[in-house]
């Protein structure tokens, strides 16, 4: 680590597949302010870098982009010997590799969450024998990792089926009966051999979203989201509303299973279900809300967000309050949504506008001329903006504006 009085910055280490905006407009330009310098290792090199062109000055942190096979910890390990620089912290926000993330800053003694806490919640059927151990929740739930356990398997329908340890939605689907058990399952294997899958009951009732943040000693709630607009049978996100003020009696239950899986250091993004006063918790996601949740909770909140996030991570302690803005400002997240498979002709850049009290920041997700099939999970999403203001039915009306304005098309 550097020593007192050097003038080398530290570094930081950061594990990364593509780029993604809570990178690009989140941790990085929060790196520079914390004063780190950036090794960023992936194994997608060329993207980072074009993603990266034209960005500097004193908001940018100097980074060095490494190849590295970066879903293997034993090569991140490798990697990261065999530079000349000793980190100073270890970070991901990727959900893939967040167990790679934690192993390599245990290795190097480093503050960071502790890898079983960060399988468990990747690993979907992990969690549920965990909670269900610790006697605070039990959802029927069976792994299905090949064709004879979709035929032997007997679930409660309706039933979700999903990967394993999937994301975004991918290859998660509702189904009403055996028949559509097996066909999905098909489907699924077809195009991914030997991918594990989890089925389970489907968990009705409005679903919302805790966002905390800890040290490893307290934990801080910074806000909730109502998932405004989740549409079984494939659940993609479209359009999300931070709450005033998550309910207390919500917020113990969803904390007493945080502590079951061990979870309470950096950033954590938890989905659940409402049933009147009990909470259904979907899945746990240890790392901070992406599709510009987190950019906009740090916004809304008017907090350092990001350089707290790190700050754990660098071994710094937490305030006891943070400095969050309760009150005056909502926010929304909502999604520019593909409907059919197609080239991306037309579509706007990246947009910001202040209208009428509201600030509203827009972010494409798809380049012009990229051709993509129908996936049905968030890979459909064109763009991604975020609103913050006074009231929702403001922020309503220039999203609205904003749509109005702009046109997206696919042939």
């Amino acid at each position: 680590m550097a020593g007192a009085g050097s003038t080398v910055p530290p570094v930081l280490y950061l594990l990364a597949l593509p780029p993604t905006d809570s990178v690009i407009e989140g941790y990085l330009p929060a790196a520079a302010r914390l004063g780190l310098d950036v090794t960023l290792l992936t194994d997608a090199p060329e993207a980072h870098r074009r993603a990266y062109e034209g960005r500097g000055g004193d908001a940018w942190p100097r980074i060095d982009i490494v190849p590295c096979e970066v879903r293997d910890f034993r090569e991140v390990i490798a990697r990261i010997a065999a530079l000349d620089r000793r980190p100073e912290a270890v970070f991901t926000n990727s959900d893939h590799l967040q167990v790679q993330a934690a192993l390599t800053a245990e290795w190097f003694g480093l503050p960071g969450k502790g890898w079983r806490a960060a399988l468990l919640t990747k690993n979907k059927a992990q969690m549920r024998r965990a909670l269900a151990e610790a006697g605070l929740e039990t959802v029927w739930s069976a792994e299905l990792t090949r064709p004879g356990d979709a035929e032997d398997v007997r679930p409660p329908f309706p039933s979700v089926v999903k990967p394993r340890e999937g994301v975004a939605s991918e290859d998660a689907e509702l189904v009403e009966d055996r028949a559509e058990l097996l066909r999905h399952c098909q489907d699924v294997w077809s195009r991914r051999p030997g991918l594990p899958l989890v089925v389970e009951d489907y968990l009705r009732g409005p679903l919302h979203t805790l966002e905390t943040l800890g040290d490893g000693r307290a934990l801080h709630i910074l806000g909730s989201f109502h998932e405004v607009d989740v549409v079984p049978p494939h659940f993609v996100l479209r359009r999300a509303d931070l709450l005033p003020a998550p309910p207390r009696t919500h917020v113990e239950q969803v904390v007493a299973r945080l502590e079951a899986l061990g979870v309470g250091f950096g950033a954590c993004h938890t989905e659940f279900v409402v049933q009147g006063e009990r909470v259904r918790v979907i899945e746990v996601n240890y790392r901070s809300a992406g599709d510009q949740a987190d950019l906009g909770l740090a916004e809304a909140l008017g907090i350092p967000l990001f350089e707290h996030i790190l700050g754990t991570h660098l071994g710094h302690t937490l305030p006891a309050d943070l400095g969050a803005r309760r009150a005056g400002r909502l926010l929304r997240i909502e999604t520019v949504h593909a409907e059919r498979a197609g080239a991306l002709t037309s579509a706007p850049g990246p947009v910001e506008w202040d209208r009428d009290g509201v600030r509203l920041v827009y972010r494409p997700q798809r380049k012009i001329g990229e051709e993509h099939p129908l996936h049905h999970s968030d890979r459909d999403h064109l763009g991604v903006m975020r609103a913050t203001g006074p009231d929702q039915d403001r922020i309503g009306r220039v999203v609205a504006a904003f749509l109005a304005a702009h046109r997206w098309e696919i042939v």
